[in-house]
């Protein structure tokens, strides 16, 4: 069970019941360790009961001190004496507290694959708390996943050889230096989840120096602050994903990238764009994929930032809502449609007309821009809305360059979206015209998080 979404008190309050019931079930519930490894360390008496009835299994602990805990806090007199047995450690404590806590734990947890560490931000303290090299003796070799948020801290520690995940959020000016995440990171060679939020660096002074992140899966930055200074210091590999966001008006999304690209080879060579409504560009290549998500209204998304990438090679492309940046003059010819292959519009009016608004030349002369396109796949706005089978008609029976035909319509929302009269229509020019259930293809992302980092 992972102590970690448990509800404590019902879950005490349940297995404390269950004892009680009868003699049959308190032997049960009692000769199983299992259920006695996860507990809040508030009662003496509690935690005594909880370890005795543990017996050797690995224990999973919450501490949550809001006042100075007393000299006979059970954290104090009993847990010492059985934090070897730790597999999940969780605190939650000001700035004075902390430190008696961290004092009073041992040198070594050789069982512990999660820590969770919290500060308590009180108006009378100018800073947030300090962890220093006194936590296990600055040895945390058995995590695997470290979450700090509120506290300040020297990185790295030593021997972060089992680190998996990384969890760190912490307002500026408290957040890590450029040179501490990379020492930090360095150490934990086995990363393969980073997670920063508002604690990316302000300043630099790194330079040249570039660190490899060979384990890395995901990486996930929420900063107002631009990413590019760190991002232009990570070796990010071609599996792994990466997500920038922004939440500041002062800074548009080009200037969360690096000033050099060629560290990032997971979009090193693009093949699919997609353009969501709430102001998300994801760029996906064969084995990796960018995605930079932004506040900003649709005006300032920052599409020059694409000119910074090669999309000679763009196959798929992706657009929601009808009045995007794209289709506009200043935008026109921005990405390259000569190797497009699936086009897909979600709550768009006027397929047409899109598609005539992407062309580099003004005057598209009834050709459409896309010499290789195969399918156009429409998802509607709502599961209601009629679909323009006019527009889609004009489209397939447009002369293409190349002499390119379309062989593939989905329209998704089933058939009640096209009469019979427009399908036949549609099928004297495209071979294949499919009506699927609706799902809002364009807006349906996931992250493939690791269930354990949250």
């Amino acid at each position: 069970m992972d102590y970690s979404v448990v509800d404590e008190d019902e879950d005490d309050e349940a297995l404390i019941t269950a004892t009680h019931v009868c003699r049959a079930w308190r032997e049960f519930f009692i000769s199983h360790p299992s259920l006695w490894t996860n507990f809040d360390c508030e009662s003496a008496d509690k935690t005594r009961v909880y370890l005795e009835r543990s017996k050797t299994s690995p224990i999973n602990v919450w501490l949550d001190r809001s006042c100075a805990p007393p000299i006979s806090d059970p954290l104090f007199q009993i847990i010492p004496h059985s934090v070897g047995r730790l597999k999940s450690l969780s605190i939650t404590a000001g700035l004075d507290i902390l430190h008696d806590i961290i004092t009073h734990l041992p040198p070594h947890a050789p069982l512990l694959e999660r820590l969770e560490i919290g500060g308590v931000l009180r108006s009378r303290e100018p800073y947030l708390p300090m962890l220093g090299a006194a936590l296990f003796n600055g040895d945390l070799s058995s995590p695997r996943t470290l979450c700090l948020e509120r506290v300040r801290t020297e990185l790295p520690w030593r021997n972060m050889v089992n680190l998996r995940s990384i969890v760190l959020r912490n307002p500026s000016p408290d957040s890590p230096s450029i040179r501490q995440l990379l020492d930090f990171f360095e150490s934990a060679p086995r990363l393969r989840n980073i997670y920063l939020e508002s604690a990316t660096p302000t300043t630099d002074g790194q330079i040249g120096r570039l660190v490899s992140l060979t384990c890395l899966k995901w990486i996930i930055i929420l900063s107002g602050q631009p990413a590019s200074r760190l991002l232009s210091h990570l070796f990010v590999p071609v599996d792994a994903s990466l997500t920038i966001w922004g939440d500041s008006f002062q800074h548009i999304l080009e200037h969360h990238l690096p000033r050099s690209l060629g560290n990032l080879r997971n979009i090193s060579n693009i093949t699919n764009i997609r353009f969501t409504n709430n102001s998300r560009i994801k760029l996906s290549g064969p084995s990796g994929q960018l995605i930079i998500v932004s506040r900003l209204d649709t005006d300032r998304l920052g599409l020059e930032a694409l000119g910074r990438f090669d999309t000679s090679k763009i196959e798929r492309l992706e657009v929601a809502t009808d009045d995007h940046p794209l289709t506009r003059p200043s935008y026109r010819g921005l990405i390259p449609l000569k190797t497009l292959r699936t086009l897909t519009l979600s709550r768009c009016r006027n397929p047409y007309a899109f598609m005539s608004a992407l062309s580099p030349n003004k005057d598209t002369s009834g050709l459409v821009p896309c010499p290789r396109l195969e399918e156009i796949v429409l998802v509607p706005r709502t599961d209601t809305e009629e679909i323009d089978v006019k527009s889609m008609t004009k489209i397939a029976a447009a002369r293409v360059w190349g002499g390119a035909k379309l062989r593939t319509l989905r329209i998704v929302g089933g058939e009640d979206r096209a009469n019979l009269r427009d399908v036949l229509e549609l099928r004297k020019y495209v071979s294949n015209v499919e009506c699927g259930p609706w799902v809002d293809v364009v807006d349906n992302d996931s992250y493939d998080i690791d269930e354990d980092f949250w």
